[in-house]
């Protein structure tokens, strides 16, 4: 009951991650303005996403483009455009087959090892989308901190970490934490399951093998002799009255006496 309970909490967790990975990549806020300088009146902000670019002027609505080639992106944002589609199909798949191992779900009946078996592989699954959201997330932030600071660069073209780096990061810990649970739940209870049924080699007690059911063979009916009845004695019927007569008496006799002893 404790896995089942687990398992509907991983499954949450990543469907967060891949509502949070979609919304990162469709974001054009990966790279923002940096504002430096004593002048704090802007009237243009840009931003930098992985499909187009954006700039938004004071009260004005945002306006964006698509990037015209994929070859003018830097290798940073080409990388991150692969690795992000990488992990929306993966943690689209691995929540599809997570589904079908659930304990509440009847897809598998009766098997509990293969449901087992389902779930570590869409755990394995949930872990790659993981690594495929941290790395260009990661990647990114990392050029923008360093041209950040590089001396060589004027201050309009430096760029700031933007919402969507933040919603990466978020969403590859969910996609972390939701794998974990899909893996390591199940393999614990396998351990479980085999200390269960462990025994010692040096025992005198045999495993017991079923045997294959025997067909049924007819068998010939055999038919026993009814035993013969004796006849009852029948009285005999004399001319001569007998000399032997025998009277109930109140006190024992001789014989039975003898017998008593």
């Amino acid at each position: 009951m404790a896995n089942a309970a687990l398992e509907i909490v991983g499954l949450i967790l990543t469907l967060i991650g891949l509502i949070g990975t979609a919304a990162s990549t469709g974001m054009p806020m990966w790279r923002v303005t940096a504002f430096i300088g004593e002048n704090i009146i802007v009237f243009e902000t840009r931003y930098e996403g992985l499909w187009m670019n954006c700039f938004r002027q004071a009260d004005i609505r945002m306006q964006c483009k698509v990037y015209d080639s994929l070859l003018a992106l830097p290798s940073d944002l080409q990388a991150a455009r692969g690795l992000m589609c990488c992990a929306l199909a993966l943690g689209g798949l691995g929540l599809l087959i997570s589904l079908v191992g659930l304990q509440c779900t009847s897809c598998i009946e009766n098997n509990d090892k293969a449901k087992r078996l389902v779930l570590i592989i869409a755990g394995i699954m949930v872990l790659c989308a993981c690594i495929c959201v941290i790395i260009p997330v990661s990647w990114t932030g990392h050029v923008i901190i360093r041209d950040f600071y590089n001396p060589l660069l004027i201050d309009a073209q430096r760029r700031e970490l933007g919402e969507a780096l933040y919603i990466g990061w978020v969403a590859s810990a969910f996609f972390f934490v939701g794998g974990c649970m899909f893996v390591f739940c199940n393999l614990q209870s396998d351990d479980k399951d085999s200390e269960r049924y462990m025994y010692s080699r040096a025992s005198d007690y045999m495993a017991y093998t079923p045997q294959p059911p025997q067909p049924l063979q007819p068998q010939q009916l055999v038919f026993l002799p009814q035993p013969q009845l004796q006849p009852e004695p029948q009285p005999v019927l004399s001319r001569y009255p007998s000399n032997n007569y025998s009277y109930p008496s109140r006190y024992p006799s001789v014989r039975s006496a003898v017998a008593y002893l």
